[in-house]
């Protein structure tokens, strides 16, 4: 199983393609793709046909899955990489550019 330093609610930046500067909140991760959807980033236009949920039907703003290269965790409005360390009997994140706990 793989393991990604970017954990579902943590502020990220992106930092290469088309949204390169935008930032928001990890809404899910897709594990099996490498891929994490940020909320109001990469957002497409769906087309969606009438149902019990929508009886009204037509194009629906949403975000679409940005590749996790592509992004860096937020620390103090800049962008940070993560590491892991071993502090007591816990395993913890921890920003490599200010060597502070996340």
């Amino acid at each position: 199983m793989k393991k990604f330093k970017i954990k579902s609610g943590d502020t990220v930046k992106v930092i290469a393609g088309d949204h390169k500067g935008s930032e928001g909140k990890v809404l899910r991760i897709l594990k099996d793709k490498d891929r994490v959807v940020v909320e109001g980033v990469n957002m497409i236009s769906k087309h969606t046909k009438p149902s019990a949920e929508n009886p009204q039907g037509g194009i629906v703003k949403q975000e679409a899955p940005l590749h996790i290269s592509n992004i860096a965790l937020v620390e103090n409005g800049e962008a940070v990489r993560v590491g892991y360390r071993v502090e007591g009997d816990k395993k913890v994140r921890f920003s490599k550019k200010s060597d502070k706990a996340i």
